[in-house]
């Protein structure tokens, strides 16, 4: 069916932003139902007058968002987990329910604030090829060691499983976390300083609060990790994007603005995976000091390392308390263990503690116990060791095959980490026509809005620009998952293959 949208050229606003912004306003008004189909994107790209790449990227945000769905093969339907009845848009855009008016016939209704959040579950789990970012091999977990470790703890337990621990975290993992990133990272810290959160998101919560009241504007890379962005979005804080090149965070950008936050992926930059220079590094310390602003140093995969050593870490560098630096274990062992930490200030270490209590009152013993026996016993090193090599090696298949289809790729990222990004070449079809392609022949792909990254609607890396997340997939995997790729390229449509392998 055609839909009554109008886009104003002279809005200084993206066509693709207003096109985005009315389609979400007749969902949430109600004028398109919940399982309404929407019209093709080419169908309805000629309804009004815009290029299909325009309708396209709408409806990749309105995806991403959840207000609307793609059943393969049949079409494009508003979201069937939208509310009917009890949906309004509010001032700021932002879907909200309508809570009932009380017995007073006064009262006022009044609008929740629903903040947008990152995409964290797998659109197209279940996949044979599927290069999801930021997700180790399941067969990696050390499962023997931890089941030992596990009902060694259990036993012994005691009181520890029924009373409340240190809400700042087990001390043994705080201690043996202290000595693990002095070698691997740089930093002289003590155990004090250092918090158990319940992963990197956990971490950044916990420094939101924390940092509160002493910042009044929020700096992040472009493109961003959306889990950060969309955080201290809903902290109401003015945001100033800061671009990425080859050497990371373009320091020289930096806008000279008072008690600041950046949030900032130095090690492997989310999502584009370049390295931020030790030069780089110290003006951005040197901003931060001459501004009174503060860091939060997000190295989520720095464990893997494949060519040189690491740079030593913005905290380890930092001599003047601004850098807040966020570990996590969700990628060298897994998100299922939800556990990270947030290592602090001095300053900072009692305000940490009084908030990580009121948000949780920390994390549970167990694990913290069994991570603890894991690392002091040597045998987190020696896992990371193993894996390492793996990563390397599904890194290099990924390379060769994608240069063997594809010739001289320009492939950022190789260095370290568990995900490369491909900047496509000119005359290749966008990211996201080859994520959508790819995907009917059964390979998951992701470009920067998909693959949960933030960015400025109009970013050139957003067309260009496709991400590999390949620690899950095994040599085999990549090799196959490649050549289909290349053969959807070199086809208009899919194979009677493709078909077979999507059905």
């Amino acid at each position: 069916m055609p839909l009554a949208v109008r886009l104003d050229h002279g809005d200084s606003r993206s066509l693709q932003f207003q096109l985005f912004d009315q389609i979400r306003s007749m969902i949430l008004r109600g004028l398109l139902r919940s399982g309404e189909s929407l019209p093709p994107s080419r169908v309805l790209s000629e309804q009004i007058g815009v290029s299909r790449n325009t309708v396209v990227l709408a409806y990749e945000r309105l995806l991403l968002e959840g207000y609307i769905e793609s059943r393969p093969s049949v079409g494009t339907f508003v979201s069937g987990a939208l509310p009917e009845t009890a949906i309004f848009t509010g001032t700021d855009g932002c879907r909200a329910p309508v809570l009932p008016a009380g017995d007073n016939e006064n009262d006022e209704d009044f609008a929740v604030r629903v903040p947008r959040a990152q995409a964290v579950v797998n659109p197209r789990a279940g996949l044979t090829y599927d290069f999801w970012v930021g997700r180790p091999a399941a067969d990696s977990f050390p499962i023997k060691e931890w089941r030992r470790i596990i009902d060694s703890k259990l036993r012994y337990a005691g009181a520890r499983m029924t009373e409340y621990q240190d809400p700042q975290g087990l001390l043994s993992l705080r201690r043996a976390i202290a000595e693990h990133v002095g070698p691997a990272r740089g930093i002289t810290v003590s155990p004090d300083e250092v918090v158990i959160v319940g992963g990197s998101q956990d971490g950044l919560n916990l420094a939101a609060s924390v940092l509160a009241r002493h910042v009044g504007a929020f700096i992040h890379e472009d493109p961003c990790y959306q889990g950060a962005f969309y955080l201290f979005e809903s902290c109401d804080l003015p945001s100033s994007p800061v671009p990425v090149d080859e050497h990371g965070l373009d320091v020289a950008c930096l806008p000279e603005v008072n008690r600041a936050l950046a949030y900032v992926t130095p090690s492997h930059q989310y999502p584009l995976g370049v390295t931020l220079s030790l030069e780089r590094r110290i003006a951005l310390l040197q901003w931060a000091r001459r501004t009174g602003s503060f860091i939060i140093e997000d190295d989520y995969d720095s464990d893997f390392r494949y060519e040189g050593a690491p740079l030593t870490a913005l905290r380890g560098l930092d001599d003047h308390g601004r850098v807040f630096y966020l570990g996590t274990f969700s990628k060298c062992l897994g998100a299922g263990l939800r556990l990270g930490y947030l290592i602090v200030p001095p300053a900072f270490v009692a305000a940490a503690r009084s908030w990580k209590t009121l948000m949780s009152n920390g994390e549970p013993w167990l694990e913290q116990a069994a991570m603890a026996e894991f690392m002091e016993q040597g045998a987190f090193n020696r896992h990371l060791r193993r894996i390492r090599q793996t990563y390397r090696m599904r890194r290099d298949c990924l390379l060769h095959h994608l240069r063997r289809h594809f010739g001289d790729v320009d492939i950022l990222g190789t260095n370290g980490g568990m995900h490369i990004a491909w900047r496509l070449p000119p005359g290749f079809p966008s990211a996201i026509e080859i994520e959508r392609r790819a995907g009917r022949a059964g390979v998951g792909l992701y470009g920067l809005t998909t693959g949960g990254a933030c960015t400025q609607t109009d970013h050139p890396r957003v067309a260009d620009t496709l991400i590999f997340g390949f620690a899950a997939l095994s040599e085999e995997r990549i090799a196959a998952a490649i050549a289909i790729l290349a053969r959807v390229l070199n086809e208009t449509q899919p194979t009677a293959e493709a078909r077979e392998v999507v059905s």
